[in-house]
């Protein structure tokens, strides 16, 4: 098939969607407003239009309809409802699908009445509407109850690159981790004030084990020199390690130093936890918040554990049961790795994807699937 994506270069989402169709066979062009991204297959034809965003999900709309007209996919898939929705609809192209990632449905359209009538009409205009959760897809339906169906596509994990370390190189320490921007909406600063409570109740009750404990923070964002000082603050600086930003590709040797993933995001616009995943791809037991993406992807007290958001109590609590039980850790982190396997690896992600494509591409404008 020649598949046209309207998507973000700069995400790392959308490069693992193309390179993946990419290696399947498909021909490929991604048409995107934003410059710099992750490595794309040679083999994905990247076109880059001239009016950067915002305003270029509008302004550059001819030269869509100019290159859609010039390449004659079999298909678009625009991935994000507001702005790449929005030049998608202007397209008038079909058959087209529109993926819904998270924010463009949950936060966006209650900025403004404007906001919310521009993401209905955009999801109204497709052929096809996807969703990688299925708390995403409630949330849709709820903003547009007028769509036939929403379609999951979950985007999975690499489970061949994501894996347990299996090194016999043991550390006499006890790392609790997260990969994730550093930004209010992660919830990074619950992670270390659960941390620095963990660490003084057993500087009282189990020194020696308090003397294991460390906090590994992977990633980037507007808070981290916030959070930084707050580490200080609160007495565990020396025992936390904020790396800045990493390679996606690196990602998987991060969670083979951490023993257990932590990921306590306030807003329910995360709406799917591929990094949670990933951690349990990895053999380790996670403890997440209760918003919508986390907890759909962990089965709570066998994969890991659900704690109610902005709750530094119950993840102190949550993240303490398991630093305490090594045979707990061991348990829900294989149980994590067996339930990704059997449910979010990415191959068969890109199957159901695939599969949905051949069935849109018949579709005429106007009819639904």
């Amino acid at each position: 098939m020649k598949i046209a994506f309207l998507a973000g270069y700069n995400v790392i989402h959308t490069v693992r969607w193309v390179n993946s169709l990419c290696e399947r066979g498909h021909d490929v062009h991604l048409l995107s407003l934003h410059r710099k991204g992750d490595r794309l297959d040679p083999r994905v034809k990247k076109v880059h239009f001239p009016f950067p965003p915002p305003a270029g999900y509008y302004l550059n709309a001819p030269f869509v309809r100019s290159y859609l007209r010039k390449i004659k996919p079999d298909l678009v898939n625009a991935h994000y409802a507001s702005g790449y929705g929005t030049l998608g609809r202007l397209s008038g192209f079909h058959p087209y699908i529109l993926s819904v990632w998270g924010s463009d449905v949950y936060d966006f359209p209650n900025y403004s009445a404007r906001n919310r009538k521009l993401v209905i009409k955009n999801l109204a205009a497709a052929n096809m509407v996807c969703s990688t959760s299925h708390a995403m897809a409630r949330v849709t339906e709820e903003l547009c109850p007028d769509l036939a169906a929403i379609h999951i596509t979950p985007f999975g994990v690499d489970t061949k690159k994501f894996i347990p370390d299996l090194s016999c190189e043991k550390i006499d320490t006890i790392t609790i981790g997260t990969v994730k921007r550093i930004e209010n909406k992660y919830g990074i600063d619950i992670l270390v004030r659960s941390f620095a409570d963990i660490y003084d109740t057993l500087q009282t009750k189990n020194p020696k084990l308090a003397d294991k404990l460390r906090l590994l923070i992977v990633g980037d964002g507007t808070e981290r020199e916030r959070l930084i000082k707050l580490a200080v603050e609160l007495g565990v600086g020396e025992l936390t390690q904020f790396t800045g930003k990493v390679a996606y590709a690196d990602v998987p040797v991060f969670l083979s130093k951490m023993d257990i993933y932590a990921a306590f995001s306030r807003l329910d616009s995360e709406s799917f936890g591929v990094a949670i995943l990933e951690a349990s791809g990895c053999g380790l037991p996670v403890v997440v918040s209760d918003v919508d993406g986390p907890a759909e992807v962990v089965e709570n007290g066998k994969t890991g554990l659900i704690v109610p958001r902005e709750d530094v109590t119950a993840g102190s609590a949550a993240l303490g049961k398991l630093v305490s039980d090594d045979s707990l850790r061991s348990r829900l982190g294989a149980a994590g790795r067996e339930h990704v396997v059997a449910h979010y690896d990415w191959e068969k992600s890109v199957d159901i994807m695939e599969g949905f494509y051949r069935k849109v591409v018949h579709l005429r404008k106007g009819e639904k699937l």
